[in-house]
């Protein structure tokens, strides 16, 4: 009987790479129950754009901030999983009592606390992914992780959109995050083994000394710049006609294609290095705002969403991966820290200076402003650490 030549299949992922994408799914199919209906319900509270910007940015700086505190922790005590489950545990309390708010300001507090609660998890998270996953397929750990995060990132307007075409209003919409929010914690608490991090005795909290660590930070902040909140998105959309109730299925379109790519950019990093997914990615996000500053039809829309997936799915489980690549495991949790603030502090700016430049100049200068930052920041990320793999391992 013949056998398969050896080096041919892939590996399978570990069971604890594979139980933290089921607590993504869980976790996103709750966020994003909220999140495509955002705009529309803040629209209803009389909120505009600016106000829209000021939430996203603040809770996104907010959340990078925190993911700082969160790698140190990793680095110090390396209890990634309590750190991680406190982090799970308060976003899942807090996202169901924006079925009560009442003022833009309680949505502020309520979306505040949930990304603090992404803050306090998510570089701890990582960490605990990358202690469990080879160096081998590390680029396809991270893919795998984010495309089980979008896949919940569409099951949660799907179930949305199911709901709301039941007749029940947005506000119970939002209560029904309850559920999800619960296996979340439960999924978390009983099926994902505790694999402390290394711990270090003196531990500095400081920014990774790796010069191309370093590159690659700058040029993520860059690109950053220009990339404010999803949330515009659904606003351009709702001004060039899409009505509320398309909302949850243009979110399931772009997390359909997130989710179906990001294993496979991932993947494909491992094989040709991490670099080239990242430049990729980039120019398709840069062609794709172009497209939202020139759009004029509806159907414009659902394509240029479709496109920003593919940026997903080619770039955010890659930089992860190219992270890691780039420093010692002692800096490890820092490193993924320090990344995720920089995206995170770049965001407030980014949201805000979006937010008023969109009402004060129109959408073509506010996206056109994103695409120009997206091309400046590809000439800054550093060269790959190591050469590409072979195309089977």
């Amino acid at each position: 009987m013949a056998t398969q030549p050896r080096g041919l299949t892939k590996p399978k992922l570990p069971s604890a790479v594979v139980a933290l994408g089921v607590v993504s799914l869980l976790n996103d199919s709750a966020s994003e129950m909220i999140y495509p209906l955002l705009p529309a319900f803040l629209a209803t509270l009389g909120a505009g754009p600016g106000a829209l910007g000021f939430i996203e940015g603040v809770a996104d700086a907010t959340a990078g901030l925190l993911k700082v505190v969160s790698g140190y922790a990793a680095d110090r005590v390396g209890r990634l999983k309590e750190i991680t489950l406190a982090g799970y545990v308060l976003a899942n309390v807090l996202r169901p009592l924006t079925a009560v708010a009442n003022a833009w300001g309680q949505i502020f507090l309520i979306r505040f606390g949930d990304r603090a609660g992404k803050g306090i998890r998510t570089s701890a998270r990582d960490a605990l992914l990358a202690a469990t996953a080879p160096a081998r397929m590390r680029g396809r750990a991270f893919g795998f992780h984010r495309a089980m995060d979008h896949a919940g990132a569409f099951l949660g307007p799907s179930v949305a959109l199911i709901l709301l075409s039941c007749g029940l209003p947005m506000r119970q919409v939002f209560a029904w995050t309850l559920i999800p929010g619960a296996l979340t914690i439960a999924t978390l608490v009983l099926f994902v083994p505790d694999v402390p991090g290394r711990v270090g005795a003196q531990v500095e909290l400081a920014l990774p000394p790796q010069a191309d660590y370093r590159r690659l930070l700058l040029a993520v902040v860059v690109f950053t710049l220009g990339n404010s909140s999803d949330a515009f998105l659904l606003w351009r959309a709702r001004e060039l006609g899409l009505k509320a109730v398309w909302a949850p299925v243009l979110w399931i379109v772009l997390h359909v294609v997130k989710s179906a790519t990001s294993t496979w950019g991932g993947t494909l990093s491992d094989r040709v290095g991490r670099r080239l997914p990242i430049l990729g990615g980039w120019a398709i996000y840069a062609l794709v705002y172009m497209g939202f500053a020139l759009a004029s039809a509806q159907w414009h829309v659902w394509v240029l969403i479709a496109l920003y997936g593919v940026y997903f799915g080619l770039t955010e489980g890659v930089e992860k991966a190219f992270v890691v690549d780039l420093v010692p495991e002692e800096w490890r949790g820092r490193a993924l820290g320090a990344y995720h603030a920089a995206v995170g502090l770049a965001a407030l700016p980014a949201s805000a200076l979006f937010g008023l430049l969109y009402q004060g100049a129109g959408p073509a200068w506010a996206f056109g402003l994103g695409a120009a930052l997206a091309a400046g920041a590809a000439a800054l990320v550093p060269p790959d650490p190591a050469a590409p793999r072979p195309l089977f391992y």
